[in-house]
């Protein structure tokens, strides 16, 4: 049999497997459920697990976009035990998109993620595993969380949902620009909420470490979960003595103090001011990140690049020119809403169709009104992508969870028939997990390429459909040091080249503008050991040759009437050039909700 067709058998096998052992998987569940420290330790251990299966076919992902240079900077920065590096003196060659050039050299983000990432660096070499760690992270939190809102056996099924749909498959697991970070905080927050009047000093450390790490990762939306907890105690709880909440108030806000002091911290090193975030230190300069919607365009203080120029205007579009109405908000909200599907299996919209019939409970309107909180407080920002309500991971899971019980508590008559219906769901969740994780884990070159007219909101590195694996790998291979000028051609769009380490003068690579032969005369006397090459990304496949740049011509004292025309580059022969071109292995498959 053809791959396709072992996978089909295998398929319908787990299928048929599941539906006989379905009255039994109540029990079962039951028995595993009893024991929440190794359930915890297999949810999150499954997700890595599950993505290390796939690295013959999808291996660690190539960073391939301006975010994920700028949070590898950050990694590579922390690393070096320095919360910014010192400008370089050749710094208009490294102009890059999210990128601070000064007064400092350094990512434009916060820590949150560069901290995971660091971790990865330190420990194996390899800022991926990073990401592998927060994954397994925000897994085993999310049935944590769970646990204080839910009964063992809904929580081991919610667990389990989200090691599928966060998973190996999953944006976050397959870049470097994250949102697990940001869901494990939301975790730790939601699910300190309900154990704090019980779980005493515990439950409040956790919390305050929640919004903490909340704070490091997306320093807006830490509002938004600082607002969340207080809508609790306003809508859930009741008759609660001022002096515990005090007492509480006082054990959260400590936990979170060294977080905000790193943050602090991380201000100073990078813009020189304890308050200035870095993201406002580039939207001064560069103009981006946008600004919120009630803000006007800014206007760089820089001379951009073409490139930098190009990310202005597309994010002053999408900002639009005016002042911010009403209608306009309101425009923007169904958008929103729909790309919550991020956080949802298909069959799950069942469950949120009965999710209302559980709003009798206080406690189950907060969510409600939490996750209504930060829709709404999210459409004030231009731009909306699912890892900026991070934070809601687990509370989506949980509605969920309450959705397939209100819909197993339906009777018909004195009899209760929906039962049924609910294994019926996470059937079909289990079901459209195993056939994709399949299609990926077997599927060969056909295979995957057929399936990119299918938008199944997976997002996982495969092939080289840009170039950049085989241009690495060809300048890995090289002896010595090398110096790229990366040329970028009139058509060039949103692909970013240029990305150096914290400690630029010490790669073994070093990217840089090509600015033209005189102002590259400066560059390769800096590096006079270095071996110069021209990478040329927007030909297909892109174009690695050696640097040669036009010979300087005595100026003839001729008449200006019969002056030569200005000096151009000519391309080297192909005869005479070290050409390093491969053709790329195979396609790329991203998706994204």
């Amino acid at each position: 049999m053809t791959k396709p067709e072992w996978l089909w058998l295998l398929f319908s096998l787990a299928i048929m497997a599941a539906v006989l052992l379905g009255p039994r998987a109540e029990r079962i569940g039951r028995s595993l459920a009893a024991k929440p420290v190794w359930c915890g330790v297999v949810i999150a251990a499954l997700p890595v697990l599950l993505r290390l299966a796939l690295l013959h076919h999808h291996p660690e992902p190539t960073p391939a976009g301006a975010d994920d240079f700028s949070y590898l900077l950050l990694s590579d920065t922390l690393t070096h035990f320095r919360l910014a590096n010192p400008p370089h003196p050749m710094h208009r060659f490294f102009e890059a998109n999210f990128i601070l050039q000064e007064p400092h050299y350094s990512s434009i983000y916060p820590l949150g993620q560069g901290v995971f990432l660091a971790a990865g660096q330190i420990l194996t070499g390899h800022p991926w595993i990073g990401v592998l760690l927060s994954e397994a992270a925000l897994c085993g939190l999310c049935y944590w969380m769970l646990l204080g809102w839910t009964s063992p056996l809904w929580a081991l099924a919610g667990g389990l949902l989200a090691a599928c749909e966060f998973g190996p498959l999953n944006q976050w697991m397959n870049s470097y620009w994250g949102g697990a970070v940001g869901g494990i905080a939301g975790c730790l927050v939601f699910g300190a909420l309900p154990r704090l009047l019980s779980g005493g000093i515990g439950a409040a450390l956790l919390m305050g470490a929640g919004l903490g790490l909340s704070c490091l990762t997306r320093p807006f939306e830490t509002v938004l979960v600082a607002f969340s907890v207080v809508l609790y105690f306003l809508m859930a709880v009741r008759g609660l003595e001022a002096r515990r909440l005090g007492q509480m108030a006082a054990l959260v806000l400590t936990a979170a103090a060294p977080f905000a002091g790193l943050s602090l911290l991380h201000n100073w090193a990078v813009t020189g001011q304890w308050t200035k975030l870095p993201y406002s230190v580039s939207r001064e300069q560069y103009g981006v990140p946008a600004a919120f919607t009630f803000q006007a365009n800014p206007v760089p203080s820089r001379t951009l690049t073409p490139e930098q120029q190009l990310n202005y205007k597309a994010q002053s579009i999408v900002h639009g020119e005016g002042r911010e109405t009403l209608a306009r908000y309101a425009s923007r909200l169904p958008e929103r809403i729909a790309r919550c599907g991020f956080f949802f299996y298909p069959p799950l919209y069942l469950a949120l169709l009965a999710f209302p019939a559980s709003l009798r409970e206080r406690r189950f309107r907060w969510l409600l009104a939490t996750a209504a909180a930060f829709i709404l407080g999210t459409n004030l920002y231009p731009y909306f992508y699912p890892h900026y309500i991070a934070s809601l991971t687990c509370v989506f899971v949980l509605m969920s969870l309450i959705g397939l019980r209100q819909i197993g508590r339906l009777r018909l008559g004195e009899r209760r028939v929906w039962q049924g219906a609910v294994r019926l769901i996470l059937l079909l969740c289990a079901a459209w997990f195993l056939f994709w994780y399949g299609i990926y884990l077997v599927g060969d070159e056909r295979v995957l390429t057929a399936i990119t007219r299918y938008d199944t909101g997976d997002f996982i590195n495969w092939g080289d459909a840009e170039g950049r694996v085989s241009i690495n790998r060809q300048l890995a291979q090289m002896p010595g040091e090398q110096l790229v000028f990366v040329h970028y051609s009139p058509r060039h769009g949103f692909h970013e080249w240029i990305h150096n380490p914290a400690d630029i003068d010490q790669a073994k690579v070093v990217r840089a503008l090509d600015l033209g032969d005189e102002e590259n005369r400066q560059l390769t006397s800096y590096y006079p050991h270095r071996t110069a090459w021209l990478l040329e990304p927007d030909d297909w496949p892109p174009r690695l040759t050696r640097y040669r740049p036009q010979e300087t011509e005595p100026i003839l004292p001729e008449p200006l009437s019969h002056a030569a025309p200005p000096a151009r580059r000519v391309p080297t022969p192909a005869t005479e050039r070290n050409d390093f071109n491969t053709l790329p292995e195979s396609g790329f498959l991203k998706r994204q909700r």
